[in-house]
C-alpha cells in the first residue's frame, strides 16, 4: 500500500515542485503539493508566526500536521501519488534547525512509510532562486538536501538522486523508476 506513495524530496529550489507539476499536467499523475509553502502563505496572510524565520517549532508542527493529513488523504483516495516531501522531511527540518524532535514525529516518520525508493532533487545552483517564501541561501539549500538524504537513508529508504538535466529528462527518469 505505501508503495503507491512516491516522495520527491531535496533542498529548496531544486526543481521538485516544477517536476511534480509537469508529471501531473503531462502524465496525469496525482500530486501532493509541498506543505511548507502553503503554510508560509497562510501564515503571512494571517500575520501568524508559524514561519521558518519567526517560530521554527510552530512551523515544524504545522508541516508535521500537513504531512500526516495529506498522506492519509492519498491513501484514502487510492492510486499512485507523488509527494513534494514526506514525513521524514519534517524530521530532517527539525534536525537541521536543532529543534527538539517530538516523539510523535519520530514515530510517524519511522512507521508511516512511503515507497522504498525516494527521489532526491540535489541542490542545483543554476536553477536556484530566492523569493518571498524561500529565503535560504544556496549553502543552506545544500545542507538541507544532505540532511534530508541522510534522514531517508537512516530510515531505510533507497535515495535515488535526480539528474541535473532538462525537465523532460527528469520526468522520464522518475517514470522509469516508479512502480507504475
Amino acid at each position: 500500500m505505501s508503495e503507491s506513495l512516491i516522495v520527491i524530496t531535496g533542498g529548496p529550489g531544486a526543481g521538485k515542485s516544477t517536476l511534480l507539476d509537469h508529471l501531473h499536467q503531462h502524465h496525469g499523475l496525482n500530486v501532493v503539493e509541498e506543505g511548507g509553502r502553503a503554510i508560509i502563505r497562510d501564515q503571512m496572510a494571517r500575520h501568524g508566526d508559524a514561519l521558518p524565520w519567526a517560530n521554527r517549532e510552530a512551523f515544524c508542527q504545522a508541516m508535521f500536521e500537513h504531512a500526516l493529513a495529506t498522506r492519509y488523504r492519498a491513501l484514502d483516495a487510492g492510486g499512485l501519488w507523488l509527494f513534494d516531501r514526506g514525513l521524514p522531511d519534517v524530521l530532517g527540518y527539525a534536525r537541521l534547525c536543532g529543534l527538539p524532535i517530538p516523539k510523535a514525529l519520530l514515530t510517524a516518520a519511522q512507521e508511516l512509510r512511503y515507497a522504498r525508493t525516494v527521489f532526491l532533487a540535489p541542490a542545483w545552483e543554476a536553477i536556484y532562486r530566492n523569493d518571498a517564501e524561500r529565503r535560504q541561501d544556496f549553502m543552506e539549500a545544500q545542507r538541507t538536501a544532505a540532511t534530508i538524504a541522510e534522514v531517508y537513508e537512516d530510515l531505510g529508504y533507497r535515495v535515488l538522486e535526480l539528474p541535473l538535466c532538462s525537465l523532460q529528462k527528469r520526468a522520464k527518469f522518475v517514470l522509469a523508476h516508479c512502480p507504475l
